[in-house]
C-alpha cells in the first residue's frame, strides 16, 4: 500500500527526526541521507539518488539531485557506497516514484540487473530506475532489457534529465 505523497522529508524506522523544515535553502543531512526539496504542491515526484558500489566521486550525483530539485521534484540523496539492498530499501521506505543511479565504476553490469530483481520482489515494478554515468554503448541493449528506463551518459543536459523524469515518473493517482 501505497503512503500519500509528503511535503517534506518524514523518516521512517530508525533512520532519525527531522532536524530542520526550511529544505528551501540548503540540503537537510540526517542519518546518511541528504534531503533536497523546493516549496510546491504535495504531489511531488519523489526521487531517491543513489551512487551503489565502490566509486567515490558524487558530484555529478548531487548537480542532478539539485536540478531535479530546482523542478520542484522531492530529492532524497542516499550517499555513496550503497549496495543495491539498501537502495531498494530505502526506494521502499521512502515511497519513491523514480531511481536515479550514478556508477562511474563499470559495476552497473551487476549492479542494475540485481536492483531490478529486488525491486520486482518488493513489488515496485512501476518504479523508474534511470543511471548517469560512463556506460558504453556495447552495454546499453543488456541495461534496457533488465527494465532500466532511461540511460545518460556524461554531457547529457539536465534539462533532458528532469523532463525524462517527469515523463517517466510513476503516476501518484
Amino acid at each position: 500500500m501505497r503512503c500519500p505523497a509528503r511535503r517534506l522529508w518524514q523518516p521512517s524506522g530508525d533512520i532519525g527526526h527531522l532536524a530542520a523544515t526550511n529544505i528551501r535553502e540548503r540540503p537537510i543531512r540526517l542519518a546518511g541521507f541528504e534531503v533536497f526539496s523546493s516549496t510546491g504542491p504535495e504531489n511531488k515526484i519523489r526521487v531517491l539518488i543513489a551512487k551503489p558500489g565502490l566509486d567515490g566521486h558524487d558530484r555529478g550525483a548531487k548537480i542532478i539531485a539539485r536540478a531535479l530539485r530546482d523542478a520542484g521534484m522531492e530529492v532524497i540523496y542516499t550517499g555513496l557506497r550503497q549496495t543495491p539492498e539498501m537502495i531498494a530499501s530505502a526506494a521502499e521506505q521512502e515511497d519513491v516514484d523514480v531511481i536515479g543511479l550514478s556508477i562511474l565504476s563499470g559495476a552497473h553490469n551487476t549492479i542494475c540487473p540485481e536492483l531490478m530483481k529486488l525491486l520486482h520482489n518488493k513489488k515496485m515494478d512501476d518504479v523508474a530506475v534511470v543511471i548517469g554515468g560512463i556506460i558504453p554503448e556495447a552495454d546499453i541493449p543488456a541495461l534496457k532489457a533488465a527494465g532500466i528506463a532511461g540511460i545518460f551518459p556524461p554531457g547529457t543536459s539536465t534539462r533532458d534529465i528532469v523532463e525524462f523524469v517527469r515523463a517517466h515518473a510513476r503516476s501518484r493517482n
